[in-house]
């Protein structure tokens, strides 16, 4: 029982700390809570290196993460994005761009509910190293919650972008990527060295860079960048398919 005990109390801390993210939120500040939601993607990296690790899989802490996952990756950058609508691009509550927030936030975690229920119900058949549809955790635990924090550190250029136009197309895209077919890799082992080394050295620094609090724009960045360039790859290696 031990051995399961480990890796389900990384989902649990995760989930706990994704509750308490949308908490800090709510009291007004949001810079530590897209902080949390970062943290949260350690803590489900923790997860998985330590139920692989204590051979200690099990359909139940397969649920488990799922339902941490939604509250982690989903509910709280959901809010994250909702609340930097009304703080910082001043989005007025009634007004039309206050309720197509609402609308893109509810589908973002619309979107990655059904993702996590495709992904359990399709975790037995083999992708080859593959994700089919944009993992929850990259989307809202890497991209938004760093953006968030990119946007409060430089407030002059926040302050002078339509925000309240930018938030919900990139919510309404990123539900479109998760429920979406498109390939994208999973960090994995490959024959590339290059891969490899590169995968390696990201990871130290994402990790760097969460536990210290530093380097936002380092997350941000690479977050962009590992989209667009997780999306190109799934798309070269299915024409070569």
């Amino acid at each position: 029982m031990l051995r399961y005990t480990i890796p389900n109390s990384f989902t649990a801390l995760s989930l706990l700390l994704g509750l308490a993210s949308i908490v800090t939120m709510q009291v007004g500040d949001l810079e530590l809570a897209a902080w949390m939601i970062v943290w949260c993607g350690l803590l489900d990296t923790c997860d998985g290196i330590a139920a692989r690790l204590l051979k200690a899989t099990s359909s139940f802490g397969a649920e488990f993460d799922s339902m941490a996952d939604l509250v982690s990756f989903g509910v709280a950058p959901a809010m994250l994005v909702f609340n930097a609508g009304l703080q910082i691009a001043g989005v007025q509550l009634d007004s039309g761009q206050f309720w197509v927030l609402l609308a893109a936030v509810s589908v973002f975690v619309l979107a990655g509910a059904m993702r996590l229920a495709r992904f359990n119900l399709t975790s037995d058949v083999p992708h080859g190293g593959w994700f089919v549809g944009i993992p929850i955790t990259a989307a809202g635990g890497g991209l938004v919650s760093s953006m968030v924090i990119v946007m409060l550190r430089y407030e002059d250029i926040s302050g002078a972008l339509p925000l309240h136009l930018y938030l919900p197309v990139l919510m309404f895209v990123l539900a479109i990527l998760m429920v979406s077919r498109i390939r994208f890799p999973k960090a994995v082992w490959r024959k590339s060295k290059f891969i490899n080394a590169f995968q390696i050295v990201n990871s130290a620094a994402i990790v760097y860079c969460g536990v210290f609090r530093k380097f936002p724009e380092y997350l941000f960045g690479i977050g962009v960048f590992l989209l667009i360039a997780g999306i190109i790859a799934g798309r070269l290696s299915r024409n070569k398919a």
